[in-house]
Order: structure tokens, then sequence, then C-alpha cells
């Protein structure tokens, strides 16, 4: 197990170094030129000298410096976490832009993956259990349509009913601008308030791949050797389906699982731009629309780590799970 880990730890820690420089490269790749734009920006506003024009070049563009020095210079920053000055949101630094959206985005999406996954794999044990029974057959067909709804269609259409026509909620933003932010019980109710169609939204077009994955392995599990040497010793048909059946079934789930957590500081793109949600997807909207180099890099970067972080708890304990993954071939 401990060579596995090594080379698992190998892995992931090269391929972390993949993700960095391609994070360095692509928003270089991008055309346009972030000081040019700040300039722009700040010059709409007040005529700013020459030096100060220049000291901006110098702070954020950088792009007349040969890219290899630009490289390391941008590891040494990274090294010592700093990930530098926004500049669509000058002169706040980037850590703390980001700071204040990443914890929307994992109570958001955390929160509704969790939802997602418990509601999905127990309905899919469940149905799994007795595929073709009555719950099979009313399930199955509900969540195979809200589950081919486009992601977008069903923010649009939650917010024209229930924020539009009905008017029972808020359709955007993250909380009542009127109510100061802090932990109180009034700002946690207007959170609460603004996060329920868009996680509704996230729960509708997530719990269905759950629910589908966990059903199918559950058959599949069905006619395995110890799950019919469970029925034979006499157990109860629910301890067959929970000890013997479902514990087996539920393993890539697990993985998926893993995956899925470490996806939640991605945010869920769709959702937090439709409705003006303050998280981490809305963000990133933003830093590539005004080619915000700092902001985008780090965004890029905290997403790809903890994604990586995921997957590599997940080989891990399923290296601990089944001792056949941890053979070299």
């Amino acid at each position: 197990m401990s060579r596995f880990l090594l080379r698992r730890v190998a892995f992931y820690l090269f391929t972390a170094w993949i993700a960095i420089s391609l994070n360095f490269l692509l928003p270089r790749l991008m055309p346009g030129d972030p000081a040019e734009a700040l300039i722009s920006s700040m010059s709409q506003r007040q005529p700013l000298l020459p030096e100060q024009a220049e000291a901006i070049r110098a702070m954020f563009g950088g792009t007349q410096r040969p890219l290899l020095e630009q490289y390391f210079t941008y590891l040494n920053n990274l090294f010592h976490l700093d990930l530098g000055v926004s500049t669509s949101f000058y002169p706040q630094p980037v850590s703390e832009v980001v700071g204040d959206a990443i914890w929307w985005t994992i109570v958001l999406v955390g929160t509704t993956t969790v939802l997602g996954f418990l509601l999905g794999t127990g309905l899919g044990i469940l149905i799994g259990g007795k595929p073709g029974g009555r719950l099979d057959s009313v399930l199955t067909p509900v969540s195979t349509f809200l589950g081919a709804l486009p992601y977008f269609w069903v923010a649009l259409l939650t917010v024209m009913i229930f924020g539009l026509n009905l008017e029972w909620l808020p359709v955007s933003g993250g909380w009542n601008p009127d109510v100061p932010i802090g932990l109180t019980l009034e700002f946690v109710a207007s959170a609460a308030e603004f996060a329920i169609l868009p996680a509704t939204t996230i729960l509708l077009s997530s719990f269905s791949g759950w629910m589908f994955g966990m059903r199918n392995m559950m058959i599949t599990t069905a006619a395995e050797d110890y799950v019919l040497l469970g029925t034979a010793k006499g157990l109860k048909p629910r301890a067959v389906l929970m000890n013997y059946q479902a514990r087996n079934a539920i393993l890539p789930s697990v993985a998926g699982f893993a995956t899925a957590i470490g996806g939640v500081v991605g945010g869920s793109l769709l959702a937090e731009i439709v409705f003006a949600y303050p998280g981490v997807g809305t963000l990133m909207f933003k830093a590539i629309g005004q080619l915000d180099y700092p902001l985008m890099q780090a965004l890029f970067l905290v997403i790809s780590l903890s994604v990586l972080g995921a997957n590599f708890i997940a080989d891990s304990v399923y290296g601990l799970l089944d001792p056949r993954t941890r053979e070299v071939r």
C-alpha cells in the first residue's frame, strides 16, 4: 500500500505541475492585454499621467518581458502565496476577491452536491432493489425527463415561474443588500432565501445521474454470488439489500462523489450566472470578460488543485477497499 501511495503522490505532483504551467500559459494565449484594459477603464474616470500608466503596465502587463522570465516570476510568487492584485477589482488583492466568493460557492454547490448524492443514491437503492416495480416505473421516466432538460433552461424556467410570475422568491443576488453581512440570523435567513432557486436548479439537474448509476449497479450486483449466498443463508431481504447488494454497488458512486466534491470549488457556472449569485462561477465569468490575468490564474489554480486533491483521495480510498487496484502491470 505504501508503494502504491508513493506512486500516486508522484503522479499527482507531476499533474499539479502541468496544471500550474497551463494555468500560467492559457490566459497569456488569449487576445488582449489586461494592463491596457485597466488603463482604459481608469482613464474613463480620471486621466492618468504617463508615469501612472507605465506603472500599471509594469504591475499587470509584463507581456513585454520574455515568457520564461514571466513563468519563473509566476512560480516564485506562487511559492510565496502571492496571487497578485486583481485588475477588475483594483486595488483589492486576488486572495481577498477569491476568498469572498469561494464560501458562497462551497455552501451552495457543496450542499446541493451532498443532497443530490444522498437523494439519488437512496432512490437508486430503492428502485434497483426491485427493478420494474411501481417505484421504478414512476421515478425512472420522471428523472430521465428532468436529466434531459437543458441546465440553463431549468434555471430560466424557475426564475420565470417562482420569481417573476408568482414572486415567491428573489431571482438574483446572494442576499438582501439592506441586511448587513455577518453571522446573524437575519443574514443567514436572507442568504438561504436567495439560494433556494439556484439550489433547486442544481439539485433537479444532478440527482438523476446518481440515481441511474446506483440503480444500474444494484441490478448488476443482484446476480453476484455473495448476494445469492446471503439469500441462501436465510437473511432478511432488507439485510441482503443493504449489507450485501448496496454495500458493493455503491463503490463507483463513492468514487464519483469524491470527484464531484473536488469540483465544488469550481462552482456551477451557468446557475451562478443566471441568478447573478456571488460565487466562483460568476467571478470566473467576470475575470475572463475583463482579462484579469491574476484573478483567472488564481481561480484556475484553486479549481485544478481541488479536483486533483479529490481524485487523489478517491484513488487512495479505492486502493484501500480493493487491493486489485494496487497491482502494477
